[in-house]
């Protein structure tokens, strides 16, 4: 419980809204500091579909249905806290701005400065129904490519006044992204669907038998089977060493738990092959959950870990709301 609210000018919310979770923090406008925090699994692509589902036509309309989905995690910080948040400023990165979102914001282009000042972004002004000033921020996007949420964690994760001549920056995840900055820009990023093919061939293919999760520490038995799914990666055709879990369910030559690794070395494996060809000087890992473990495995065993960098999760898991917070001052959004 705080009782040392004073106005709320000194406190903003912080929204990192992905594809499948929303994440909701209280932070302090002054150093950034969290004090309370929400986490659902509601994430864009739900919300859209609950839009979808009341019409989906009125477009006026349309932002004020998510913002209220937004004001219903607010109400359970002011649960938490015990005070209104009313007049709270609220900014949002992620995929509140893709087509699936709210608001159709331009793209920013790369190179991209890393300072968080030249951020398209878009303002929403408060109304009786929401009585939150919002602070959209937009995706970036490459001539073939585009991420949504993870240009404002890269922003939270360089410390102001911190020089970065050439590094890699990889966000494992749903969809990996591996971003090169270069002269304290953004100068390039991939996507790779890593998590997504492997929640696809996990659950939803024929290998949905061949493989269980076998969620808690992982054992060096684990992780020797997982690193020979990453040389098998990059020595055969993925399509073809997929099926390989099959057979090694049919011929019993692992369990359904030892294959979950090993499945996931293979596609971890594919991910990594393009590090080769970088000329980062640092790789930075950036993981903000039990996958941190299997990257640096995969990293290693390739011969790719010489200058790795692996941050804490928990200081990962607040980049945004650190993101944020440095976009807030560097638009001086804080300040009336």
């Amino acid at each position: 419980m705080h009782h040392n609210l004073k106005t709320t000018a000194e406190y903003f919310l912080s929204c990192d809204w992905g594809t499948s979770s929303l994440r909701l923090k209280l932070v302090d406008c002054k150093d950034g500091t969290v004090l309370a925090e929400q986490r659902s699994a509601q994430g864009i692509a739900e919300t859209f579909n609950l839009w979808q589902e009341t019409g989906g036509q009125n477009n006026e309309r349309k932002a004020a249905f998510y913002l209220s989905i937004i004001g219903r995690h607010i109400e359970k910080i002011e649960e938490k806290v015990r005070f209104s948040l009313g007049g709270i400023k609220l900014i949002i990165s992620g995929m509140a701005s893709s087509s699936l979102g709210f608001i159709d914001i331009p793209y920013n282009d790369i190179p991209l400065n890393i300072d968080g000042s030249a951020l398209k972004t878009a303002q929403i002004a408060a109304s009786n129904d929401f009585s939150h000033d919002v602070l959209v921020i937009s995706g970036v996007r490459t001539s073939d490519d585009v991420m949504r949420g993870e240009e404002t964690q890269l922003i939270g994760c360089i410390d102001p006044g911190q020089t970065v001549k050439n590094e890699l920056f990889i966000f494992p995840g749903t969809h990996s992204k591996h971003i090169s900055v270069k002269d304290n820009h953004v100068a390039g990023f991939k996507t790779f669907m890593t998590g997504e093919f492997f929640e696809l061939l996990s659950q939803k293919s024929i290998l949905k038998n061949s493989v269980e999760s076998n969620s808690g520490s992982e054992s060096i038995n684990d992780l020797m089977v997982f690193k020979d799914g990453v040389k098998t990666a990059v020595s055969e055709n993925l399509l073809h060493s997929v099926f390989t879990v099959r057979m090694n369910h049919l011929f019993n030559k692992l369990s359904p738990q030892e294959n979950f690794n090993y499945l996931s070395g293979l596609l971890i494996g594919a991910e990594m092959q393009d590090l080769a060809a970088s000329d980062a000087g640092t790789i930075n890992l950036l993981c903000s959950t039990n996958l941190a473990v299997y990257y640096q495995t995969a990293l290693q065993e390739l011969m790719l870990a010489k200058n790795v960098k692996t941050f804490p999760a928990e200081w990962v898991e607040g980049a945004a709301a650190r993101g944020h917070h440095k976009i807030g001052c560097q638009l001086k959004i804080f300040h009336e």
